[in-house]
């Protein structure tokens, strides 16, 4: 039999600064129980205990206390958003019937130690989870302790058994204690004996076992062999003996604390499920909901639904007079809701009446005028709200119906309220603003349970869920229209994310069409290069091997060639991008690796995975995301079309395969250096300011400023690097990345961010002013009023924050640049409207617009670009953008 003990102050611990700071709608923090609860539940299932249990500490002081006033007096109290979860994780612990046992005056270690002894002597084994190493010494035949480390989500775990612990230190467990004795621990503030570090104290234990034997062998341990002992230390351990023993009581774990247990009291439990569920439910941890199976309470009542009013007076609709009543009827509505099926097959209506609201169903074989009924609802006189109007959108243009009189899309609200969410799917919504568990999508979305051989209970199931979905839209609408409101977000949603949704429909319809031809040709050239690497690569190697493979590539490189090994992994040898280039110039082959990756990346990723999504008229769609980034930036995804390489000449050529249609040519326009022109009036930098109205480049003009010479004598290197500080700044970057972006030491490239912001005072006052701001406000905002939260910046861990003041330096900028480019998409598409154009906007590549047309516009439509991505705002610089012509998208990039 066997039983897990979690150390729980530990674990949550460990969690709350490895997960991101997570927290609910009203505010709680959460990422400490988040993360407790993953590593538990992953824990137990690869363990697989018959008995579960945890320990907690409690404030009261210790008896080790008691003995030593210094004892844990240097630490630092614990950070409130961690405090604020400890009542939470005993409350989720209480629900999941998982025992605590925590005792007054005594330490979890203390109750761990005291849990694993009555376990071992009842004929148990015992795995003891914590991340702390104190409970090493526990560790015997029969207990195992599970050393835990959780690192930005991840979790990993490390099995430390007697011969795990004696190949480590060369000892046994139990004299772990003997080691902190003579080193002390400065976590618990245990002085041990002044002087002798950690490496001494080891090789002390490992020769003589035990503070005891140690101090029996007194003063004769420097004459012994192999001994770490020199004369000084001598002198430190006998002045600091009485430290040591101390010390060793204050680190022995006490297994005889009075605490009434019997591994059987811990066995494991069902959860208790509908007050888990409630609870899991305030949590907002929808995916633990379903990762545990839990289920709350049936039917649609209030109270199933976390007091919310679900239920309503529905009906299906199959005939034409029924429908054109409807169609009436909502003419006079200031909206209706509606969710529709993939293809359109079927949709749901809701609108409210007086006391209450009614739902109407359309499906396509139940409506003979079924098309008639689209035109109707679809047309600009009805306004609607639903959710994700994009993908609607599209399905509307692939059926040539309208797609205006959309007045809202509730997942685009919820994405510009809380933007590094990731998923803004009805069901997480409900639980997130509602507190309730909707029914899942994935019911209605199965067409077969629409069709004439559906299953009648899925198809009721199907009804349910559909019309629930639908009235959460109308439920989440009210709920989010007035936070854009509070929150100052109108003007980006009803200016930019809204009105953007068409624009983009119609550019996914579009598509982009793609030689085919040259690309397979292209696919050949690579092809035979590879060969040719390949070949080669053998040739330096002495033997053929699998190039793509790490183990066997490192080693050729660092086994048989003899290269020096810069990085190594847990399965060997490192050979990823950054080990090869540090290796660059040490060996022919190395050159050769780099370029056969490169070809292989192009040959797999592009010309291959390009193939694959040709469609039948020769075009690729690719799906444009407006909820993902956190900075409001646009996504491409199956295929991503944003990341066509650029870098190198060989990449760059993969553009000339996307051309235009017979007679037409593609008019590419693309913002030159918006970012850094943002920052000038962001910061409003006055020297920055000039360099660009003076027409100057503003690479050159900077690299003359920081290596004071005239913009004349400014050489190709210096412009390199002053790029390189230029957009470094613009992402928050460190001195120690800059040098390894410019190839320079940490001193050069600090020296020359600190010129930089010399010359540009206000970009460094703006870096000052925007962190401090964010602190106090905890956001940073866009000059459109797009907003960030950022809760790492009250984060405790070091690295969290510093993620947090970086965002907060660059995201302003990132995404006013998005917001931008956004912007001038809408303006493009409504002058090529308004001039009569049958120009098409088919593609955006961050600060770049394609427009493919008749060879006939071509001029006018260059000059549209430019005129209207230049106009999109007015700020203290202009903004530029160069727009040229060509058959392909490489021509017209140029």
């Amino acid at each position: 039999m066997k039983l897990m003990v979690i150390d729980g102050n530990s674990i949550l611990n460990r969690a709350f600064y490895g997960v991101r700071p997570l927290s609910t709608r009203d505010g709680t923090p959460t990422n400490a129980v988040f993360g407790f609860l993953n590593i538990l539940l992953k824990l137990v299932e690869e363990e697989k205990p018959e008995a579960l249990c945890c320990t907690f500490d409690l404030k009261a002081p210790t008896f080790r206390h008691l003995a030593y006033e210094g004892y844990k007096a240097q630490r630092k109290p614990m950070p409130e958003d961690l405090a604020a979860q400890l009542p939470i994780i005993r409350e989720v612990l209480d629900a999941m019937d998982i025992p605590r046992y925590e005792l007054s005056g005594w330490e979890a270690d203390d109750l761990i130690g005291t849990i694993s002894r009555i376990d071992e002597a009842a004929g148990w084994e015992t795995v003891v989870v914590t991340g702390d190493k104190d409970s090493l010494q526990l560790i015997t035949d029969h207990v195992t302790v599970k050393l835990v480390t959780s690192r930005m989500g991840q979790t990993t775990t490390r099995d430390m058994t007697p011969a795990a612990f004696r190949e480590e230190y060369g000892f046994d467990p139990i004299h772990i204690i003997d080691l902190k004795a003579l080193m002390g621990d400065s976590s618990d503030n245990i002085p041990g004996v002044k002087g002798v570090g950690e490496k001494t104290a080891m090789g002390l234990i490992q020769l003589y076992g035990s503070i005891d034997h140690l101090y029996d062998h007194m003063p004769d341990i420097c004459q012994a062999p192999n001994t770490p002992a020199k004369p000084g230390v001598v002198k430190k351990l006998s002045e600091g003996e009485a430290d040591a023993r101390m010390s060793y009581g204050l680190a022995t774990i006490h297994t005889d604390a009075p605490i009434d247990f019997k591994p059987e009291d811990a066995a494991r439990k069902p959860v208790k499920e509908g007050e888990l569920y409630e609870l899991l439910l305030r949590l907002e941890f929808a995916k633990l909901i379903d990762r545990l199976g839990l289920k709350g309470p049936q039917g649609d009542t209030p109270a199933a639904s976390g007091g919310v009013e679900m239920t309503c007076e529905s009906e299906e609709v199959t005939e034409k007079t029924r429908m054109e009543e409807l169609l009436a009827l909502w003419r006079g509505r200031e909206y209706v809701s509606l969710l529709a099926l993939p293809d359109l097959n079927g949709v749901c209506v809701e609108w409210g009446e007086t006391d209450h609201r009614k739902a109407a169903l359309f499906f396509t074989d139940k409506l003979d005028c079924y098309n008639d009924f689209l035109r109707g609802l679809f047309a600009p006189d009805i306004k609607k709200v639903s959710h994700n109007i994009k993908d609607l959108m599209n399905a509307l243009l692939a059926e040539g119906l309208s797609t205006e009189g959309f007045l809202f899309d509730t997942a685009l609200a919820a994405y510009l309220l809380a933007p590094t969410d990731g998923s803004y799917d009805l069901e997480k919504l409900a639980m997130t603003y509602f507190h309730f568990e909707a029914p899942k999508a994935k019911a209605y979305l199965d067409e077969e349970v629409f069709g004439p051989m559906a299953d009648p209970e899925a198809h009721t199931a199907a009804l349910g869920a559909l019309m629930s979905h639908t009235a959460l839209v109308d439920m989440l609408y009210k709920e989010l229209k007035p936070r854009l409101t509070e929150l100052e977000l109108d003007r980006v949603y009803y200016e930019l994310e809204l009105p953007l949704c068409p624009v983009l429909a119609e550019m996914e319809r579009a598509g982009v069409l793609v030689d085919r031809k040259a690309l397979a040709q292209f696919g050949v050239m690579l092809e035979e290069r590879l060969k040719a690497d390949e070949a080669a690569i053998y040739q330096l190697a002495g033997e053929e091997f699998n190039i793509n493979s790490t183990q066997q590539l490192g080693h050729i490189l660092f086994d048989r060639l003899g290269l020096p090994p810069v990085k190594k992994t847990k399965t060997g040898y490192s050979t990823n991008a950054e080990v090869l280039e540090k290796l660059r110039g040490q060996h022919d082959i190395i050159d050769l690796i780099l370029e056969y990756r490169q070809y292989s990346k192009l040959k797999s990723t592009y010309v291959d995975g390009l193939d694959k999504v040709i469609e039948e008229d020769g075009r690729i769609r690719t799906s444009f995301q407006n909820t993902v980034t956190a900075t409001g930036r646009l996504s491409s995804t199956e295929p991503n079309l944003q990341n066509i390489p650029v870098r190198t000449d060989l990449g760059a050529k993969l553009r000339y395969m996307f051309v235009a249609g017979p007679g037409n040519v593609l008019v590419d326009a693309d913002y030159s250096q918006i970012e850094l022109r943002l920052l000038s009036h962001i910061a409003d930098d006055k020297v920055m300011q000039e360099a660009f109205l003076s027409g100057e480049d503003i690479h050159t003009a900077t690299a003359a400023q920081v290596f004071g010479v005239d913009t004349k004598d400014v050489t190709h290197e210096m412009r390199r690097r002053a790029k390189a500080v230029n957009f470094g700044i613009v992402y928050g970057i460190s001195a120690f990345s800059l040098s390894e972006d410019i190839h320079v030491p940490v001193y050069e490239a600090k020296e020359y961010m600190e010129r930089y912001l010399e010359t540009f005072a206000g970009v460094a006052k703006y870096q000052t002013q925007v962190v401090e701001r964010a602190k106090e406000k905890g956001y940073v905002s866009t000059l459109m009023g797009r907003r960030r939260w950022l809760p790492e910046l009250k984060s405790s861990n070091y690295n969290l924050r510093s993620f947090g003041e970086r965002v907060a330096l660059n995201m302003p900028i990132q995404g006013t640049a998005a917001d931008v480019i956004k912007l001038a998409m809408i303006r493009v598409s409504n002058a090529i409207k308004a001039e009569g154009l049958k120009a098409r906007l088919i593609l955006q590549v961050h600060d770049e617009l394609i427009v493919e047309c008749p060879e006939g516009e071509a001029e006018a439509v260059k000059a549209l670009l430019s005129r209207e991505m230049e106009g999109a705002v007015s700020y203290a610089v202009p903004l530029r953008a160069d727009a040229a012509i060509g058959k392909s998208w490489g021509e017209a990039k140029g």
